[in-house]
Parts: structure tokens; sequence; C-alpha cells
């Protein structure tokens, strides 16, 4: 009688039903991988096309944000501009001549930290291309010869050290000299922590070379940007004959932080932006950037009228 043979048998090792056996390694990525679609090829969008609205979240086409001065076309938030940026707004075409352009800071206290002033002012001059926060010239805005001045954030966060305080005092001086009104445009967080006192000491010399100025009945309007705080706002930025804010800006002497902290007392609601001042009459106007050139036109032409009359009437 014939015997079946016997076959040892490996444990785990018998043939499995192909139904419930997953498939090897390889054929499980092929399996798990997307299928890429034909002619769906996905284009990379070059940066420096868009900008997202910190305020609204719209996406804005950056030649369409240039040509509307950075201003949002959905919800008219302002960004920040460059120094030049603004005067090129607001002045004709090759009609600034610059003043002291070469006028740079130095490290007279020999002021060392994290890293060095001098280093500092190194670093800021090569990413800004500027020689200090402050551009000031004389300029033509349509049929008006004017003094102007203009703050840039970028550069130190707008500081005011000894070069800002002397660029903008030789500004006010060559204003009264010539007879020009005077137009400064403010962006900056206070006097410069590098400088200690000689940054202080801009506060009175500014403030001096206004008082000149005054004393010839000549028109100084002042125009504060987001933000003007501190050591700025309690001295030039806060004396103008006019004050204009542009919208949303943040203006005040201290942060909000300091003062609450300090008053041990809540904070209105918007406290310290241009709306809530005007409110309160610290400011005269609130102007957006894209009418600015016009009302300056106006503001000027108004007081250029009221200063005839005024000497008419002896």
């Amino acid at each position: 009688m014939a015997t079946t043979p016997f076959i040892k048998k490996t444990l785990g090792l018998e043939t499995a039903e192909p139904a419930v056996t997953p498939p090897p390694h390889n054929n499980a990525e092929k399996v798990l991988k997307k299928p890429k679609l034909a002619g769906g090829r996905k284009r990379d969008i070059p940066e420096g096309l868009w900008n997202k609205c910190p305020k609204c979240s719209t996406l804005l086409y950056d030649k369409d944000l240039d040509a509307n001065r950075k201003v949002c076309i959905r919800c008219g938030y302002h960004f920040p501009i460059s120094a030049r940026e603004r005067i090129n707004s607001l002045v004709e075409t090759c009609s600034f001549e610059e003043m002291d352009a070469n006028m740079t800071s130095v490290d007279a206290l020999q002021f060392t930290g994290v890293t060095s002033y001098s280093n500092k002012l190194e670093s800021y001059q090569k990413s800004t291309g500027l020689k200090d926060a402050v551009i000031t010239g004389i300029g033509r805005l349509a049929d008006y010869r004017l003094a102007l001045g203009v703050m840039d954030f970028s550069f130190l966060g707008g500081s005011m050290g000894s070069v800002v305080g002397e660029k903008l005092t030789r500004l006010i001086e060559a204003a009264t000299d010539k007879g020009l009104p005077l137009v400064i445009i403010s962006t900056s967080g206070g006097a410069r922590m590098y400088e200690g006192m000689f940054s202080l000491m801009q506060m009175a010399k500014t403030s001096g070379a206004l008082a000149y100025h005054a004393r010839k009945k000549l028109p100084y309007v002042s125009v504060l940007t987001h933000p003007t705080t501190a050591g700025v706002m309690a001295s030039y930025a806060s004396l103008g004959d006019l004050i204009i804010a542009e919208p949303g800006a943040m203006i005040g002497f201290a942060g909000p932080r300091v003062i609450k902290d300090t008053t041990q007392a809540e904070l209105p609601p918007g406290f310290q932006t241009a709306e809530f001042l005007l409110d309160h009459g610290l400011i005269d106007m609130i102007v957006p950037r894209n009418e600015m050139k016009a009302v300056l036109c106006n503001v000027l032409d108004y007081l250029g009228v009221d200063r005839k009359r005024l000497a008419a009437l002896g």
C-alpha cells in the first residue's frame, strides 16, 4: 500500500491566500502614489509679485499696490513706504534738491551691546541705502517751493539721533532764511538710545529752530505717519501750525503697555490711533496718502492767502 510522503511545513511560511495578503513593499508605493494628470504641471509662482494685506487679508498684486501708493484697494490699509517713495509722491519731478546728503552719525559714546553702534549704522546704511533716518531738501509742490523733511522708519526705527536733529534744524533754518513753508513727515520710535543725552538734546534744538520759523509767520505743516512716538512726537512733530495724520497711524508719547502699567487703568478702544486723537483734538486732519499732495496744496494756498491778509491789516 502506497503511503503519502511527509512534507515538513515551516511555521509562518505557508502559502497564504492572495485575498488577504498585502502587496509587497515596492508595489505598495506604486499603488499609494498619486497619479500625475496629463498636462497638469504645477508652476511655481515667483516671489515678490503679491502682498497680503495685514488688515483684511486681501492678496494684492504688487504693481496695483504701487500704483495706489501702497494703500490697500479694499480696506484702505496704509503699507509703510520709504522716504524716497514718499518724496517722489509729493514733489514735482526733478525738483527736489537734497541737503546734507552725506552727513552720517558717529559713535561718540562708544556704545556696545550685542553689537556695536558703529556696526549697526554700517548694516542699516547698506540695507536701506540711506545715510541716516531722514532725508531733507528743497522741492516744488505744484506751484509752491517748500522745505521738505521725510523720515524713514526702516533705518533704526526712524530714531532721532544727532544727525536727524541736525539735518532737520538746518532744514528749518533754511526755510526761515528763504521765507519758505515747511513740511516735515514723521515716522519714528523716538530718541536714539545709542547716543544717550545727545539724542535728547535734538528735541530742544529742533523746537528752538521752529520757534524762529514761527516768528517769521511762515507756515509749518507736520504730517504724522505710522508710527510717530516718544521724543519725536514730544518735540517738532507736535508743533505744526497744522497737524495732519494718515489713517490708522499710531501716535503717542509712550507705548500703550507702558501707559497701562503706569496708570493701572484700562485704555479706551482705539487709544493712540489717529482717529482717536482727532476726536480728542490733538490732530487737525486725517488725510489718506493718495490725497496728501492735493490737501497740502490747498493748505499752503490757504495759509498763504491768510498771511497776505494779515500783512495787509498790519
